[in-house]
């Protein structure tokens, strides 16, 4: 048996077209063969005179719900049998119409708020049960495994008319150990699982599972996959392995490439295009594994030295921007910018200025005493000046502005570099 599952919107035109002649006049002698009305006289409504009023006797639920009502609430399904075997009489399609709608859930036996559905044949070899989606108590039915269920009975009722192709007669062992057919498959889906196909033997099935598959029957028939939360480095480490078992029994198999240990590559490193912060962040490790003050030194003088240290190459890198977008009129806020690298490339200036004497102090044993820090934190600071008094604003102002007792246009021109710098050292 073969049945198809929709819904339909409009139960008055889908009961005119039913009982009318078809798209190609195959429609004959349309008659209501089966159904549940809940009180309303379906059987007098199904004439071709009443269809709609039998259409709002199917729908009366569906109006009690008002703006709770979904889109398309009449379900549908068509049923067709083998047309190999002899046709059932309407009693036996009207059992095959009341097994579907109670398996499924719209009108389960014995539930008095079940769905209104009617059954109807209007062709040999096939049937069509109209149901709709609201129930006599308010409720909906929700058709999440309907298709499901629906094909799954269909085979049992296939099996007990004696419908079903006849079982296939046992393997003998000189087939058992012939290579199989058809050959194994195992690829990824579009969900993130990695589906097995093609394995209908129990030998395949078994190698399957031990490699850590989970087996799937339904009416796709058997197929083999692993869950979608298993990790993508199990994943692939679970399909070649699988893979490799099936090949060593001599099986067929199509291993997508992505799901192939041997072809994995090695991930590109991400932090390859920033070799300059790399480099700044092996200095901090060697800073912070220093284990005497000798090695501290060593490692701070990468930062600090006055000609090659990260510091100088980092200021250099900051003018050198600024010069860069100052020749670049057409940038309507270019000027801002050059203000901003500017800035940036003072402070790091200033910074130096801060940390000239550090490294000397770092050579002394006992350090830096409290008497002489307070000392340095309690005078003028000439570099901190300069570094917020560098701004192209400041620089057009009329009148010179003095910080902390020193005048900043001579400390500005005495303590900036020079912005055209010579070579790279």
């Amino acid at each position: 048996m073969i049945v198809h599952l929709q819904r339909a919107s409009n139960t008055a035109g889908l009961l005119a077209y039913l009982y009318g002649p078809g798209e190609r006049g195959t429609h004959v002698s349309p008659r209501l063969i089966a159904g549940d009305g809940h009180g309303a006289p379906i059987g007098l409504l199904a004439e071709p005179g009443s269809l709609p009023y039998l259409a709002q006797a199917i729908d009366a639920p569906v109006e009690r719900l008002g703006v709770r009502a979904p889109a398309r609430p009449t379900w549908v399904c068509s049923v067709k049998s083998d047309p190999r075997r002899p046709d059932l009489t309407d009693a036996q399609w009207a059992d095959v119409a009341r097994r579907l709608v109670s398996t499924t859930g719209v009108a389960p036996d014995g539930d008095p708020d079940a769905c209104r559905w009617i059954a109807l044949r209007n062709q040999p070899r096939q049937v069509y049960v109209v149901a709709s989606l609201a129930r006599e108590d308010g409720g909906l039915h929700h058709g999440y495994r309907d298709a499901f269920r629906l094909q799954t009975e269909c085979r049992r009722i296939a099996a007990e008319l004696g419908h079903l192709p006849a079982v296939s007669p046992p393997t003998s062992p000189s087939q058992e150990t012939s290579v199989p057919a058809p050959p194994i498959t195992i690829s990824s889906e579009f969900s993130g699982s990695v589906v097995a196909k093609g394995a209908h033997d129990e030998l395949s099935a078994m190698i399957l599972k031990h490699a850590g598959f989970q087996q799937i029957q339904d009416w796709h028939g058997r197929r083999h996959r692993l869950p979608t939360t298993t990790p993508v480095v199990d994943q692939v480490a679970i399909a070649s392995h699988a893979a490799e078992m099936l090949r060593a029994a001599r099986y067929d198999v199509d291993l997508a490439p992505s799901l192939n240990e041997g072809r994995m590559t090695i991930p590109a490193n991400p932090l390859e295009s920033y070799a300059a912060g790399t480099a700044i962040l092996q200095i901090t490790d060697e800073i912070r594994s220093a284990g005497t003050r000798e090695d501290l030194q060593l490692a701070v003088d990468q930062l600090l030295h006055p000609e090659y240290g990260a510091l100088e190459r980092v200021r250099e890198a900051l003018e050198a921007a600024g010069e860069c977008l100052d020749d670049h009129d057409d940038l309507d806020e270019a000027f801002l910018q050059v203000d901003q690298f500017n800035v940036a490339a003072e402070f790091v200036f200033s910074a130096q200025s801060e940390l000239a004497d550090s490294e000397n102090e770092l050579r002394l044993v006992g350090g830096p005493s409290r008497t002489k820090a307070a000392t340095r934190s309690s005078a003028p600071d000439i570099s901190r000046s300069v570094a917020l008094s560098v701004s192209p604003a400041a620089a057009k102002a009329d009148v010179a502005t003095t910080a902390f007792g020193v005048d900043v246009a001579e400390s500005r021109s005495a303590a900036r570099p020079p912005r055209a710098s010579g070579p790279r050292r």
